[in-house]
């Protein structure tokens, strides 16, 4: 079936009028295009999660910094809109920037990510999670779903949106699915396009890196970071801006239990993050 496309809010409120009002709930995939297989199963999980499926397509120019790849980010909209009828979606919402910021772009409310959004990200992207958060607000408020599906690649933007969702008391179930990788370890991401074949083989040191780092686990929380820094170091060209162990939540560097490694780096001129879940041994004492 191929999707309805519409570029409004009135027209969006047109299509979902029907599922509102038979009370089918909505599941809803925010993306900002260029899909590729990690999109495609954030879809289908959507699929199983409700009895309406919307996806939206738009390049959020708030969450790019002035020196970011805002201006190149690949738009693909005619390939986007041939993957969302191929996995079974409804609607797909095509706003322009004009829509989403009616104030203009620097004009009007925006949501503030709180502690949790100044570290990792936070740091080298000082705007980045404000510009996240106050566009899915946006989008989960015009959409007004029952479950919103977003990937754990962008593991620290998932945390805070559900953050965000306790905080206002938004309606909405935040639902995760777990990273796709190319059979190599690659984590799928709409920048590789940008990667030289060089540079793609680089990357691959980041999922090693992070699954190192796991297979130290039993050894505790300072073997888990050794090993995925020694890994790193391997491949000098690729710039890390930050290898971090923390708990699920952020909050607090972990001695036991569930954790979450991450990492983010410089790839030629293409920036990259990845990470993992691991469960560090109660025995392993740092």
């Amino acid at each position: 079936m191929t999707p309805s496309v519409v570029e409004t809010v009135e027209e969006l409120d047109d299509a979902l009028t029907p599922s509102r009002l038979a009370m089918s709930p909505v599941a809803y995939v925010p993306t900002m295009g260029a899909m590729h297989d990690g999109h495609a199963a954030l879809l289908r999980t959507a699929r199983t999660l409700g009895d309406v499926v919307v996806a939206s397509i738009f390049v959020n120019p708030t969450q790019f910094g002035p020196d970011e790849d805002y201006g190149r980010y690949p738009r693909t909209l005619d390939a986007d809109l041939a993957r969302c009828e191929k996995e079974g979606v409804d609607v797909v919402f095509v706003p322009s920037a004009d829509q989403m910021y009616p104030f203009g772009t620097a004009g009007g409310p925006t949501v503030d990510p709180g502690d949790r959004g100044v570290v990792l990200e936070g740091v080298s992207r000082p705007t980045h999670f404000r510009g996240v958060l106050s566009v899915v607000c946006k989008l989960l408020s015009i959409v007004r779903p029952a479950r919103a599906v977003f990937g754990e690649k962008d593991y620290q933007q998932l945390v805070l949106i559900r953050d965000m969702v306790r905080t206002f008391f938004l309606p909405v179930e935040i639902v995760g699915v777990p990273i796709v990788r190319e059979p190599d370890g690659l984590a799928l991401s709409s920048r590789n396009a940008y990667l030289t074949e060089e540079e793609r083989r680089q990357a691959l040191v980041l999922s090693r890196a992070l699954y190192a780092g796991r297979d130290a686990a039993g050894s505790g929380a300072a073997a888990v970071v050794q090993a995925a820094r020694a890994e790193l170091d391997t491949v000098p060209e690729v710039g890390v801006d930050y290898l971090a162990l923390t708990d699920p939540s952020l909050d607090a560097p972990p001695h036991r239990g569930e954790a979450r490694l991450l990492v983010a780096a410089q790839v030629g001129a293409t920036r990259l993050i990845d990470n993992v879940g691991l469960t560090l041994d109660a025995g392993g004492v740092d």
